[in-house]
């Protein structure tokens, strides 16, 4: 069939029963059936069609002008019902029409795949080459049982990692389970991985079930593994291995189907070497690896990261602030972040709270990053120096300051960037000229 220029292959079905082990496995634009054929008279391939989410568009050709009945057909789901005789050109328009309709939703139903795709790395922001390399580690290994092993500074983001992880595998319906093993002592840790039956011990006055027990079917999140005891490793790493385990006081192992992520904020070698982590528990924990990179090493993700957070929290204080002032953004991208994305949503949270205007500024920085930067900011020059060293050391460290970017460099010292060139030039030579 070609409509538009376009050509539609057409398949044709002698048999109607044969129609619903067809639209199983081929995905079909346009459906052309009469009105005398069972699957029409019952609604059935409509409603099939409907309860499957099917896109496939529907036209009903009827021997007889039932207003009524047509009337029934397009509320349940039909595109066109036409009359025998059947108008050709009239089959071929609506047919044209009905592809479009199909074609039309398909494109629609593409966009909000994309779209759950982008939500489901919750508030992992960013396009440098490190977050986008992470974004395609995580749908490669979401998708398999592997557990996986995240390494990062405190405040990199190490939970929303493990969060997209679960969120596009097929262990998404079942439970995600977090526990920060270093918030709790070697033996509530143990009773909160593992629980305990009643009685087990003093003040046990019911069945309590584990985390491991919590995540049967989906995600068990051990944040901080690096601080939990050996001791404690020991009994992780034969659950993770048997997928079973007894609850404190219990006489009957429990088998769980959890699959495990960890994280850690220590540096993994040294954690080995120092056998703070059990290398055979790393072992089995670190089918995949990822390394998450901080946020100083990364600057051009800063300002896409700042802009979520504005959003996030103008939305959560009803606060109407439409951006930042150009020396907010430089004061962002130039400062180092040791807290990492924790510290920029912190910093961000409070800028909205205490900001009176439409525009975020300077002055609503936390009072450590002003006089972080004021420190960095600060440039000694000897006295005795000559006014020719004092410019050489002022313009090369306000070089250095920025990255060794000269259009902002020149900015800073209120010349041209033409004026700058040439004085480093002028550097340059002099230095070859002794």
């Amino acid at each position: 069939m070609n409509t538009n220029g376009v050509e539609y292959p057409v398949t044709l079905l002698p048999e109607p029963s044969d129609i619903f082990d067809h639209i199983q496995t081929t995905e079909y634009g346009l459906i052309v059936i009469g009105s005398t054929n069972p699957v029409v008279g019952d609604n059935s391939l409509l409603k099939h069609l409907n309860d499957k989410q099917q896109l496939t568009e529907v036209i009903v050709v009827s021997e007889r002008p039932d207003v009524s009945n047509a009337v029934k057909l397009m509320k349940a789901g039909a595109f066109d019902v036409l009359v025998t005789p059947v108008d050709p050109h009239r089959l071929v328009q609506s047919a044209e029409d009905a592809l479009v309709q199909f074609s039309e939703k398909k494109a629609r139903r593409r966009s909000e795949e994309r779209n759950r795709a982008l939500t489901s790395f919750e508030e992992i922001v960013g396009e440098s080459p490190a977050i986008q390399l992470l974004r395609q580690t995580i749908n490669t290994v979401a998708p398999s049982d592997a557990n996986v092993f995240i390494w990062g500074e405190s405040g990199t983001g190490k939970e929303l990692v493990a969060k997209a992880l679960h969120s596009k595998s097929k262990r998404a319906s079942k439970p995600f389970i977090a526990v920060n093993c270093a918030a709790l002592p070697k033996d509530i840790l143990e009773n909160e991985l593992f629980g305990h039956e009643k009685g087990a011990f003093t003040g046990a006055l019911n069945q309590k079930p584990g985390c491991f027990e919590l995540a049967d079917g989906g995600t068990l999140f051990l944040d901080e593994i690096g601080e939990m005891s050996r001791e404690t490793q020991a009994k992780l790493l034969r659950a993770i291995e048997e997928q079973r385990f007894r609850r404190l006081g219990g006489r009957h192992e429990i088998k769980v189907d959890a699959r495990v992520v960890a994280a850690t904020n220590r540096e993994v070698a040294s954690a080995l070497d120092q056998g703070i982590l059990r290398s055979d528990l790393y072992y089995r924990l670190s089918v995949v690896e990822v390394e998450l990179p901080p946020l100083r090493n990364r600057k051009h993700d800063v300002l896409p990261l700042a802009n979520h957070f504005l959003r996030m929290f103008s939305l959560k204080y009803g606060k109407d602030i439409k951006g930042f002032t150009s020396d907010y953004v430089e004061m962002l991208q130039s400062y180092h972040w040791p807290g990492n994305i924790r510290e920029l949503r912190n910093a961000i949270e409070r800028a909205v709270v205490i900001c009176p205007g439409e525009s975020i500024s300077v002055l609503d920085l936390p009072e450590k990053i002003l006089k972080t930067q004021n420190e960095i900011m600060h440039i000694s020059i000897p006295i005795g120096s000559s006014v020719e060293e004092a410019e050489k050391k002022l313009i090369l460290e306000t070089l250095a300051s920025v990255g060794n970017n000269k259009a902002k460099a020149a900015r800073i010292l209120g010349v041209s960037r033409k004026t700058l060139h040439n004085k480093l030039h002028n550097f340059d030579w002099r230095l070859e000229g002794k």
